[in-house]
């Protein structure tokens, strides 16, 4: 086989770059072919409607005419459920019962960790590690536990705790009945995941406001809202496990004339652990990252420590009690991937074959019994609560060396000037002209920019579902703010991605450096949203550009793993062809590594675009303004108009710019939509 021009023989020969692009360019031809033609076809279409659209409706703005007024339905409905919650069947007979067994779990769950002791707790947890991954991640657990304690925080964590058990279980069993349905059919997998998407997307504040509407303020409130937020990851997850079973195993359990019950509980089920057991530890982190948002609404514990914190910026305090939950979330998430990765081990490795008296029926009793012992024993000790002598206090350091940052490091600063210069300088030159140019665009111009990047990743359908999402939130009547949110968005991913892509880069080069970063991301990743807002607030002042560093920061981790992992997981086949062509390092990764990394790349998008929304939201504590200020708004003074319709503004949003990030994939040599 010969190359086109030169002798690829050195690294960095010109015969190497170009054989490497002209094989990239023409695997990339009959893709763009498509895109120009679409893009031809929505420009006829263009000519031949906005003329229409701007005889009937002239002006920039979004048409007074197409907007619909819902403050009136929605607040008679507020007021029906104001007026009926303490009389009306479904709230004395149904709903009534729903709030007092979540009370009643959530109470006994709390009662049953204090009578065991800070003692029992602390071995429960580290003999359940030992169960489930061994001695190492066990005295791991066990410390992490203890250090609650030391921390001052033993009571609200023992809260925390109870709640996260209950919401957990509860998300568990709605998401995988849901996602048993999602995977056992298709027509309900197609209907059931647009609500999955909406109760991803909409922001928490939005069903806060009907959630306390019918529980009231207190526990059910909290566990229901982390529910709805948590439960989605589980039923996405169960029904990828079910829809993806071996063929091949099915159809032998058929073959044996298995009934469709059978088949379920003896292959679909038993195929499907892993990813049933990345749905358990999904869904602890989502419902965990709600435990400060819930404490709004009465969910106490240390959520509720975070966000007082938060309202008299106390950093020491926010950090004190975000640590535990950081710290609870880093060992659950290490405990359920320790049980995914079992799965995997063969049952003849030496390590299985010791493992095997651990993971065993007998295990559990012998976890259970010193469990049981050490808390008989903290008992008759009269050593239930954690000893005051035992503390540490790291609010005053903490809140010294933010002093000592904000003093020194917000404004001031010879020749690159404070970070509140640099927050300046970004609303200036960044946010105010990205906001005002969006806003200065036509309706219809916007329309047909959607369309467009939704054709050049996918297809008609994909765009015509982008340019729905997008024009209801015209409808809705709130089209300005909504554009000051999407520029805060795409100001926000465009510094994710720029930092997130490299660090990804780099970290899946150098194995030494992704070590070192990943207790990094993990703390990044799990702590709590609203703690990122204080030192930033402290850092950066109040403002758009505060709120924007809040999203970058809890966007990046997500960004950076996927950009890491995809990296990885290029075929070593086609790195090894580019370097018998003799292409230099950089050529591999531009050229061969980046474009098969690509589906990675857009996912890691696709993603960051997701988290980035979440935060700007919240952002509206800090001045953000826009949509997650009507929000705030709502929650705040029981507006159940103004929050709903932000709310839905932003699950439109949300839903447009995942069509224009996220492909559909290829069937058949044909683009199907999402």
């Amino acid at each position: 086989m010969t190359t086109a021009t030169g002798t690829p023989g050195a690294p960095g020969t010109p015969g190497a770059s170009r054989t490497l692009g002209a094989a990239a360019a023409l695997a990339a031809t009959p893709g763009r072919r498509r895109g120009l033609g679409k893009l031809l076809l929505l420009a006829v279409f263009a000519a031949v409607l906005v003329p229409l659209a701007l005889t009937r409706w002239p002006g920039t703005v979004w048409p007074e005419a197409l907007t619909v007024d819902l403050s009136g339905p929605l607040g008679g409905a507020s007021d029906w459920i104001i007026d009926n919650r303490d009389s009306h069947p479904l709230f004395l007979y149904f709903l009534g019962h729903v709030s007092n067994a979540v009370v009643f779990s959530v109470r006994a769950v709390y009662l049953l960790l204090l009578a065991m002791g800070w003692a029992g707790v602390t071995a429960a947890a580290g003999l359940i590690a030992w169960r489930v991954a061994g001695g190492r991640l066990a005295l791991t657990t066990a410390g992490s536990v203890a250090l609650c304690g030391v921390l001052g925080m033993w009571v609200p964590t023992m809260q925390t705790l109870a709640l996260m058990v209950v919401a957990v279980a509860a998300s568990v069993v709605v998401g995988g009945l849901l996602g048993l349905a999602a995977g056992l059919s298709d027509r309900l997998h197609r209907a059931l995941r647009p609500v999955f998407d909406t109760m991803q997307v909409l922001p928490a504040f939005a069903y806060l406001l009907p959630v306390v509407l019918i529980f009231g303020i207190g526990v059910p409130a909290a566990v229901l809202a982390t529910v709805v937020y948590a439960a989605p990851p589980m039923a996405r997850l169960t029904a990828l496990g079910l829809r993806g079973a071996d063929p091949g195993v099915m159809e032998a359990v058929t073959s044996l004339g298995a009934t469709p019950g059978q088949r379920l509980l003896t292959a679909r089920l038993p195929l499907a652990r892993k990813q049933l057991l990345l749905g358990l530890n999904q869904t602890i982190m989502m419902a965990l990252s709600m435990a400060v948002i819930a404490s709004v609404i009465g969910a106490g514990g240390l959520g509720d420590r975070v966000y007082q914190a938060l309202a008299s910026v106390d950093v020491g305090a926010a950090l004190a009690a975000g640590l535990p939950i950081v710290l609870l979330a880093v060992v659950l998430d290490r405990t359920t991937a320790a049980a995914g990765s079992g799965l995997d081990r063969p049952s003849g490795t030496p390590s299985a074959v010791a493992a095997r008296f651990r993971t065993g029926w007998r295990g559990w009793a012998v976890a259970a019994g010193a469990a049981a012992l050490v808390a008989l024993a903290g008992r008759l000790l009269d050593r239930l609560d954690w000893p005051a002598g035992w503390t540490l206090a790291i609010a005053g350091p903490v809140n010294s060396a933010v002093d000592w940052m904000t003093a020194h490091l917000y404004s001031g600063v010879p020749v690159v000037g404070g970070t509140a210069d640099w927050a300046g300088r970004f609303t200036t030159w960044v946010l105010d002209p990205l906001r005002g140019g969006l806003q200065g665009l036509p309706w219809w111009a916007l329309l047909l920019i959607v369309a467009g990047l939704a054709l050049l990743i996918g297809t008609w359908r994909t765009a015509l579902t982008a340019v729905l999402a997008l024009a209801a939130i015209g409808v809705l009547g709130v089209w300005k703010p909504s554009l000051d949110t999407l520029s805060q968005v795409l100001a926000a991913v465009a510094v994710t991605l720029v930092i997130g892509f490299a660090t990804g880069i780099a970290a899946a080069r150098s194995a030494r450096f992704e070590a070192l970063l990943r207790p990094v991301l993990d703390v990044f990743q799990t702590l709590p949203q609203f703690v990122y807002l204080i030192p930033v607030v402290a850092l950066f002042g109040v403002g758009r550009a505060p709120a924007v560093a809040a999203a970058v920061v809890y966007a990046l981790p997500a960004v950076v793993r996927i950009t890491t992992q995809g990296l990885r997981q290029v075929d070593p086949a086609a790195l090894e062809s580019a370097r018998s062509l003799g292409a230099t390092g950089g050529q591999q990764l531009r050229q061969v590594q980046l474009p098969l990394a690509g589906p990675a790349l857009r996912l890691a998008l696709n993603q960051g675009v997701v988290l980035v929304l979440a935060v700007v939201i919240i952002g509206g504590l800090v001045g953000g303004g826009a949509l997650g200020y009507d929000v705030v708004f709502g929650l705040a003074q029981g507006d159940l108009a103004t929050g709903l319709v932000a709310g839905a503004a932003i699950v439109c949003l949300g839903l447009m710019l995942d069509r224009v990030t996220q492909p559909t994939e290829r069937r058949g040599g044909e683009r199907k939509g999402a």
